[in-house]
């Protein structure tokens, strides 16, 4: 259904993360998915960092649709301190180097974990967004640790296990809702929209 909101496209087959990106931005934007504009392909992340695979991802769907002024892509990374930051850019395929298996990717978190007394962690999220041919960077951070054991049942991925800072709960016991205010994605999300507000009404004048 066309609305009068901006079109932005987030170039994801990830159903999870559109949910959570139009949970947060459909106040603002109609946010269109790779299945609104009939786009199957998988898209490659072969870089080594987050920013670099955000940028990848967003490159290679601009490419294919120039004609959508705001295309967008993320990447996010756990980093584990007393895992020298891993599993960081291996973040969705952990467990499986050719898929995305969230339930494997949590129990060999938990099993690396074992008898590991600093648990300290954190979620960063990168977003490059293209607009108009120029290319912008958007970081979002939130510090705290990995649980001895699965708690919760709300959310996706490594949810269960990761205790944002302040909380005392795992994302996936705070639940939907909570983590679209204080997560890594909605912190770069924040940065995303604002910018996206006042460039609309640059391009607007």
């Amino acid at each position: 259904m066309k609305t009068d909101k901006p079109q932005i496209l987030f170039a994801t087959n990830n159903a999870h993360k559109l949910d959570e990106i139009r949970a947060i931005l459909s106040a603002d934007f109609d946010v269109l998915s790779l299945a609104d504009i009939g786009f199957d392909e998988d898209i490659p992340e072969t870089a080594d960092n987050l920013s670099d695979n955000a940028l990848e991802k967003v490159q290679y769907v601009h490419h294919r649709f120039p004609n959508i002024p705001y295309c967008f892509a993320d990447d996010t990374g756990l980093e584990v301190k007393a895992l020298d930051g891993r599993p960081g850019v291996h973040t969705a395929r952990y467990a499986f180097a050719d898929r995305n298996d969230t339930e494997a990717n949590t129990t060999k978190l938990l099993t690396e974990m074992q008898g590991k007394s600093d648990r300290t962690a954190r979620f960063r999220t990168v977003i490059a967004l293209i607009h108009h041919d120029r290319t912008e960077l958007f970081e979002g951070i939130v510090e705290g640790a990995i649980a001895t054991e699965r708690r919760g049942t709300q959310g996706f991925g490594y949810d269960p296990v990761f205790i944002p800072e302040d909380t005392g709960k795992t994302f996936a016991e705070l639940g939907v809702k909570v983590k679209n205010r204080i997560s890594h994605r909605a912190r770069a999300v924040k940065k995303l929209c604002d910018f996206l507000k006042n460039q609309i009404q640059t391009d607007n004048k």
